[in-house]
């Protein structure tokens, strides 16, 4: 009797942990997501100018590296933000191109906005709901974005515009894919930091977003 009380101490115990991980793993990731867009803004509004590929991919790999490192600290929070701030910071130029390039360019910022919250929260709500086990894809989804990264650099370093469209198509695909995979991980304790799971999450909505607006400017866009 004593044996089964303990075994079920446990699995509470752990149930109870998993909830607060998904909890500070959301809501780091609001608080993230609204720090982003006031670096955007604030780009917007200094009319900052783009930044050189390599050092977006510097700062980026730099600064996830860091996030990383110090994940089991509270340097831990002070760094994600740092990420996701310059993410943010470096996508205000491309909303701003976006916003006078095209006629109806807010219109295309929204609907890309829409898309990725659309997207996000059905997947999530149901990985959630469902408690459907995600960890098969991790590998895949790994190569896979490996395999996009690479050929994204290429359509930047050669100018390929059908390889870049080909590309952003691949990263829809593949975001949604992470969004489900870390979110069965939270479910079913195979992701117990919630900083990283933040990070995850995070990347997965910016270059899901950014996807999104990229094939909405060649498909929708007004010159």
């Amino acid at each position: 009797m004593a044996t089964n009380d303990r075994v079920i101490s446990t699995g509470r115990q752990a149930v109870l942990e998993t909830n607060k991980v998904i909890r500070n793993t959301y809501s780091l990731l609001a608080m993230t997501l609204a720090f982003s867009a006031v670096m955007a803004g604030v780009a917007m509004v200094s009319n900052a100018p783009p930044m050189p590929w390599f050092l977006v991919l510097a700062g980026y790999f730099g600064l996830l590296f860091l996030t990383n490192a110090l994940r089991n600290s509270v340097w831990g929070l002070a760094s994600v933000f740092a990420l996701t701030g310059f993410m943010g910071y470096t996508l205000g130029p491309m909303l701003t191109f976006y916003l006078t390039a095209f006629s109806n360019g807010s219109q295309l910022v929204a609907m890309a906005f829409g898309g990725t919250a659309a997207i996000f929260l059905g997947l999530s709500g149901y990985a959630l709901s469902t408690r459907k086990d995600f960890s098969f894809m991790g590998g895949f989804l790994f190569a896979g974005i490996l395999v996009a990264f690479l050929a994204g650099l290429g359509a930047l370093v050669f100018s390929m515009p059908a390889l870049s469209l080909a590309v952003s198509s691949m990263f829809i695909l593949l975001m949604a894919g992470l969004i489900l995979w870390q979110t069965s991980e939270l479910v079913h304790g195979g992701e117990t930091n919630y900083i990283m799971a933040t990070v995850t999450l995070y990347v997965a909505l910016f270059n899901l977003f950014t996807s999104l607006l990229h094939l909405l400017g060649i498909f929708g866009g007004d010159d």
